[in-house]
């Protein structure tokens, strides 16, 4: 969830893990597509995706470099020095959760936008208005969105085994078995995971939210089927599969090398 400290503005989307690529992708979500401009501080908790220790984690340097703002990291066990974050996750728990339903993750976040379009329309007390009507004033104070979107997501250049899976935050994804013992691309970002052999796609999933899960495309099942019964067929080899086709003679009279007749043999032709 991110709150914008002065007009109340909420924004927020459930993300897969709190790791760092998830945690980056759905902040990045949220600044571009509900406030459409980056504060100039991000304040953040002891979130571990983030950084502890006013060390950042690995990535988070980069993020706040393409955006040109910097994150602010609270003291440990500190969450009033955040209030206005905590009072309104304690607001959606009470307002938006009770009594509903949600099919997946994806409806989730559709119903939460719904609520989030009525929740930003409200009058806040404390303020005497409204979050919607304030947030141009500070979107005003705020820098604009970057030229180049920063990279997000989780990426790693991994090399595809015998069961053609690749790991990614917890989950295996089933790639085309024709990268077989080859190096592929995988990007996953909030809602897919895709790889790429040498710039073709051969894979793509929707992401998985659990952990310890097998996602399995059918297609890729199939393919490996027939690679299978294809290895399995018994085959003979000839003399022309296996390329001996030219007289080992030549090779000796091109290296040089001179065999001794044998002198039984050579008695028989006299003879």
């Amino acid at each position: 969830m991110v709150v914008s400290s002065y007009s109340r503005f909420l924004a927020a989307r459930m993300i897969p893990t709190r790791t760092t690529p998830d945690l980056l992708a759905g902040l990045w979500s949220l600044l571009q597509a509900r406030l459409g401009a980056v504060p100039r501080r991000l304040v953040w908790d002891n979130e571990a995706g983030i950084g502890r220790r006013n060390r950042l984690a690995e990535g988070v340097e980069g993020f706040c470099g393409t955006l040109a703002t910097r994150i602010v990291q609270l003291k440990p066990f500190d969450p009033e020095s955040k209030g206005i974050v905590e009072r309104a996750n304690r607001f959606m728990e009470t307002s938006f959760l009770p009594g509903r339903r949600f099919r997946d993750p994806l409806d989730f976040n559709a119903q939460l936008e719904e609520w989030l379009q009525l929740a930003n329309r409200r009058t806040v007390r404390s303020l005497g208005a409204r979050p919607c009507d304030l947030l141009s004033l500070d979107r005003g104070h705020m820098l604009e969105l970057p030229p180049a979107a920063p990279s997000v997501g989780f990426r790693q250049r991994v090399r595809i085994g015998r069961d053609y899976y690749a790991r990614v935050l917890g989950n295996d994804y089933s790639i085309d078995p024709s990268a077989i013992d080859r190096f592929v691309e995988v990007h996953a970002d909030l809602d897919r995971v895709r790889a790429h052999l040498d710039g073709t796609l051969v894979a793509d999933h929707a992401r998985c939210c659990g952990t310890a899960e097998t996602v399995t495309d059918p297609e890729h099942r199939r393919a490996a089927a027939r690679l299978r019964a294809a290895f399995q067929q018994p085959r003979t080899r000839t003399i022309e599969d296996a390329g001996i086709v030219r007289d080992l003679a030549e090779y000796d009279a091109f290296f040089g090398v001179a065999i001794a007749e044998d002198p039984a043999t050579t008695k028989e032709q006299t003879a």
